[in-house]
């Protein structure tokens, strides 16, 4: 037999029982949709972390203060617990004729405080900075102005709130010019940052206060030389191409201010660091997802071997008869390997279109949360890779009931009631 008469008569005998095939279809249809859905979403999650991050600033360097290992925690002031870094080593870099690649330098202290305004009042996060933190963090004011130098010289009870905390405690007045306590200190509201939104939606529960004013009214750590601690410095090279140029500058800056000579007693982390790390966590929860859902997979195709062996079980005197009249074995196993084989291609071209609307209808839904909207796409390479593992499905599980049916003797095949 020819190609098209195999794949004729497979196409003939599945549509003589239509439920049977259309119920065997199912499996196959649900776990390739689950495998695309899955897997799309996955990446979805990636690819929206990795850009907020690429949003903190592509460019962006942080060193913390003692040997942590750096990571994504390190880009919001989690420096280790050693008094390593200070205020003099972060204006040292800012003012170095050696550090080229260098375009911005802002140390943070970090700090909590209990916040307290005439109607509320909650515990929250505070950030010593200075001006330089809105250009190196990219840090937008809506209401309001930025920390300035002023404030600094004069380690100024101003404050600069996060989204949340203006919410919180003033609901939808304008709070510029109001007055909160900080540590029982009276502290006025100078602006309001921009809302942060998805991962960084907790940034809008901090405030900003000059990094003076931090040190002298709320946290007043020092190092053994009585120089004020910082936990990190957040270090803005001059573009993406001079980040490793940047880096060997501030290390080198802090090596001799530090007089090190064997291990280095602070971290430096770049913006790829964490978005590498971040994008090897998520690639390990993408690949259990297309996992599990790959189960389903499995599961489709031993109902595709289940039904074929009872396909060859009713057509024994059908297989009797072709083979009395001439059709080898590989006819009769390429006929029954055809069959199966086109419910694994019909159930993954049905998954592949109903997995297709899923994604279309979720894709910028809020799925996590009010701001967690994430963009959701089925790339070539995940239709591709599913479509192929159904049809390998259908040919592994159909191998046997094939072998099965191609090995009937013609005389036991035509006896057979």
């Amino acid at each position: 037999m020819n190609p098209i008469d195999i794949l004729v008569t497979a196409l003939t005998s599945l549509t003589a029982n239509k439920m049977r095939a259309s119920l065997t279809l199912l499996g196959i249809v649900i776990g390739v949709t689950a495998v695309i859905v899955l897997v799309s979403m996955g990446r979805g999650v990636q690819a929206s972390i990795t850009s907020e991050f690429e949003g903190l600033g592509a460019n962006l360097i942080t060193v913390t203060a003692g040997s942590t290992e750096g990571g994504f925690g390190a880009f919001f002031g989690e420096g280790g617990d050693e008094m390593t870094l200070t205020l003099e080593d972060a204006y040292a870099i800012r003012d170095s004729e050696y550090a080229l690649s260098v375009a911005g330098v802002a140390p943070e202290i970090s700090t909590f405080s209990h916040v307290v305004s005439r109607r509320n009042e909650d515990w929250a996060q505070v950030v010593g900075v200075t001006p330089d933190y809105e250009t190196v963090r990219n840090y937008n004011v809506t209401t309001g102005d930025f920390i300035s130098h002023k404030h600094i010289e004069e380690a100024a009870s101003v404050t600069v709130i996060g989204a949340g905390v203006s919410e919180f405690l003033f609901g939808y007045r304008d709070p510029v010019g109001q007055t909160i306590k900080l540590n029982d200190r009276p502290f006025t509201i100078i602006g309001v940052l921009e809302s942060q939104e998805g991962l960084f939606g907790f940034l809008d529960n901090r405030l900003l206060v000059p990094i003076t004013t931090a040190h002298y009214r709320i946290d007043h750590r020092r190092n053994e030389q009585g120089e004020i601690s910082v936990d990190s410095i957040n270090v803005q090279a001059a573009s993406t191409e001079t980040i490793e140029a940047a880096q060997d500058e501030v290390s080198a800056i802090l090596r001799l201010r530090h007089r090190i000579t064997e291990e280095d007693d602070f971290t430096i982390s770049t913006q790829q660091d964490a978005i590498a790390a971040i994008e090897s966590a998520t690639q390990v929860i993408v690949i259990f997802l297309g996992s599990i859902a790959g189960i389903s997979l499995l599961v489709g195709g031993i109902g595709i071997m289940n039904i074929m062996l009872v396909t060859v079980t009713e057509r024994t005197r059908e297989i009797g008869i072709r083979k009395a009249m001439g059709a080898k074995r590989r006819d009769v196993m390429f006929q029954f390997m055809a069959e199966a084989s086109m419910l694994s291609f019909t159930g993954g071209l049905v998954g592949l279109g109903l997995a297709y609307g899923i994604v279309s209808a979720i894709s910028g839904q809020p799925i996590f949360g009010p701001d967690s909207e994430i963009i959701i796409t089925i790339t070539p390479d995940i239709a591709l890779l599913a479509c192929t593992v159904s049809i390998g499905i259908g040919l592994f599980f159909g191998i046997y009931p094939a072998i099965r049916a191609a090995r009937l003797h013609p005389i036991e095949a035509l006896r057979y009631e």
